[in-house]
């Protein structure tokens, strides 16, 4: 069961940043691209995610609200070819402020044990 509404889904919110690989009843594939300058629009990540990094800029996202969740400048980014934990995110957007695209692939896993 998702906790946000479906509206706010990735896939369905932000279809020019998000789009579908693979899709099955224990998993979810998704690749994100946000260029430089570029925002995503309003959504949600329902899923828990291991998420596989392309290429790697930095970054701010913001809540629905527009307060500031998470700013990356001034930290370590991932490298390409990292794999990060990510628990489900609550609605949000994510601003590529860096100077390189933001791509990586997302496996969201759908259901545990």
């Amino acid at each position: 069961m998702n906790a946000w509404p479906d509206p706010l889904d990735a896939l369905i919110a932000a279809p020019d940043t998000h789009s579908l690989l693979f899709e099955n009843d224990n998993v979810r594939v998704i690749t994100t691209r946000i260029a430089p300058g570029e925002t995503s629009a309003l959504h949600t990540h329902c899923w828990p995610q291991v998420m596989i990094v392309d290429s790697f800029s930095d970054f701010i996202r913001r809540d629905d609200s527009g307060d500031v969740m998470a700013d990356s400048r001034g930290g370590p980014l991932p490298q390409p070819g990292a794999a990060v934990w990510l628990e489900a995110l609550a609605p949000h957007t994510l601003e590529n402020v860096g100077d390189v695209d933001i791509r990586v692939i997302g496996v969201e896993v759908k259901k545990t044990g």
